[in-house]
């Protein structure tokens, strides 16, 4: 898209869409006050908005909007027999985002939900409440950015450094990061801990140009592994599509 075609459009997160469950909730707050520019729209629910006919997600792709939300039960999700258990009796993930900033044409979203507008649940202590119940069982391998890439939107979020801490106090818990992101810089000031995995997804440059939008160059995503690892962080390397 040419620079005049875009500036037709509005920029990234111009509209913000509040769940009204989620209107007075403390990361709510948090996260408002990133974005003042931004007009804020009260919804009862938010698939009013995010599962509403006629959308179009391309366009939607150009320029998305935010939902603020709370997650309803189920919080963590049983891992599905054709994901990467890694041998892992107990496999999970959760979502406390639903769709992601890049815009890689093969991925999955693409198909999987109606709208490309990030919904953002801002409950994420009723999350780590269900993985807490499910340690009491046995130990927990979770998936934390599966539906999204927390990498990439922690500098607005902060999410990963919620799940760091949370796993820090949690031995039994496994937490797997995956990401495409070139934000390592966020992770500096955290200490790294044996059972927080930073996982990035790598692809050839002709691969990245054509197919990955917005997506940092495999010579940048390079560089943070290598950075994560001299800082002593466990890494996995993950080859897509």
């Amino acid at each position: 898209m040419n620079s005049l075609a875009k500036n037709l459009y509005n920029p990234y997160f111009s509209h913000i869409y509040i769940e009204k469950d989620a209107k007075n909730h403390p990361k709510t707050r948090e996260i408002l006050a990133q974005f003042p520019g931004a007009q804020n729209i009260d919804i009862n629910h938010y698939k009013d908005v995010f599962n509403r006919g006629h959308q179009n997600y391309a366009l939607q792709k150009v320029t998305p909007n935010l939902i603020l939300a709370i997650k309803k039960p189920p919080y963590v999700y049983e891992g599905a027999p054709v994901c990467q258990d890694f041998g892992n009796q107990h496999f999970y993930y959760s979502s406390s985002v639903m769709n992601c900033f890049y815009d890689c044409e093969y991925c999955y979203l693409q198909g999987m939900y109606p709208s490309a507008n990030l919904v953002i649940f801002v409950n994420l202590e009723d999350i780590f409440h269900e993985a807490e119940n499910l340690l009491k069982s046995y130990p927990v391998y979770l998936c934390i950015s599966y539906d999204t890439d927390l990498l990439a939107l922690e500098n607005r979020l902060g999410y990963v450094k919620e799940w760091h801490g949370f796993a820090g106090s949690h031995p039994d818990l496994t937490i797997e990061l995956r990401t495409k992101s070139a934000n390592f810089h966020v992770l500096n000031h955290l200490k790294p801990i044996n059972n927080f995995i930073l996982a990035w997804t790598l692809t050839p440059d002709s691969i990245q140009k054509t197919y990955e939008h917005h997506t940092p160059a495999l010579n940048v995503r390079l560089e943070c592994i290598k950075k994560a690892i001299t800082k002593g962080y466990t890494v996995r390397l993950c080859f897509d599509p």
